[in-house]
């Protein structure tokens, strides 16, 4: 498995080469259309991935969350940590794995805090970060329905997984 693994991708570009070549293709002229294609479409997406970072970044390092939902949470029995996960899950899927890493490191993946953020982790997407960034993309500026769907669906998820890990830990 490993020596398929290695020589995958030097297979694929004599591929791409003995293609291009039977077929009278300028290989190297349309690889740089592609690469000049890729950079725009970098520059279009880089201002929502940046505003999104820095969103995520400054929302984490207010700590919101302790001072207002915090007592609330610990009412219906669910671990504080779980709180900024559940609510950055929609947001970043990085910000969101790295604090399940944190729980993971703390409490263990077994325990009731690291099963409920696996959970939680399956059960929910990143809406604002995919609307952000696909839309920005294309240069879609009217969202319509489609981050109340999203949001209603990850509340759902989120839900689903407080409920599961309740049920089945």
């Amino acid at each position: 498995m490993k020596l398929i693994s290695i020589i995958v991708i030097p297979i694929f570009v004599i591929f791409v080469v003995l293609y291009g070549s039977s077929h009278k293709i300028n290989i190297y002229e349309a690889f740089l259309i592609g690469v000049k294609d890729g950079l725009k479409i970098c520059y279009n997406i880089f201002p929502a991935v940046l505003a999104m970072i820095f969103a995520v970044n400054l929302f984490l390092n207010s700590n919101v969350l302790n001072f207002v939902l915090a007592p609330v949470i610990k009412l219906i029995n669910i671990p504080p940590e779980i709180l900024p996960m559940a609510v950055l899950r929609p947001i970043s899927g990085t910000a969101s794995m790295s604090i399940m890493t944190n729980i993971f490191a703390l409490y263990g993946p077994d325990s009731y805090a690291g099963r409920l953020a696996s959970i939680l982790q399956g059960c929910t997407d990143t809406t604002i970060y995919v609307i952000a960034l696909y839309y920005s993309s294309i240069k879609v500026s009217k969202i319509r329905y489609t981050l109340i769907i999203g949001l209603l669906a990850d509340l759902a998820g989120i839900l689903m997984a407080f409920l599961l890990a309740n049920i089945f830990f």
